[in-house]
């Protein structure tokens, strides 16, 4: 499951950063992410501490090499795309837009590096 773990350091890589930027510049950032709806300060800190809590998790699992959970890693992006469409479809917010891009290119090199070292085990 080498490249699967590889692949998680995109995910922690996006979500580190980015829920501590959010945390602490939470409209520069929204900004940055080409939102254009007016979401405050509280929410979107809240929703990088919840990004920061996610990057640490997958951090662990990383470091740990929780095969078992790296199933769960792919799991957890779908709801998350869908609800990104959802979200895009209710505002037209250019941000969902952005932030779908950047989980769905996560999501496809978990999967697509998943499936190979899958395939690589079964003899």
């Amino acid at each position: 499951m080498k490249r699967t773990r590889l692949s998680l350091f995109y995910l922690a890589g996006y979500l580190l950063p980015t829920g501590l930027a959010l945390a602490v510049q939470p409209q520069a950032t929204m900004k940055l992410l080409q939102a254009r709806g007016d979401y405050g300060d509280a929410l979107p800190r809240f929703c990088g501490i919840l990004l920061l809590a996610l990057g640490i998790l997958v951090a662990q699992i990383i470091r740990a090499r929780a095969e078992a959970l790296y199933p769960g890693t792919l799991l957890v992006r779908i709801v998350i795309l869908t609800g990104l469409a959802w979200l895009y479809r209710q505002t037209r917010d250019p941000f969902f837009l952005v932030v779908t891009a950047v989980v769905a290119l996560g999501f496809l090199l978990t999967l697509v590096s998943y499936l190979a070292d899958r395939r690589a085990r079964t003899p």
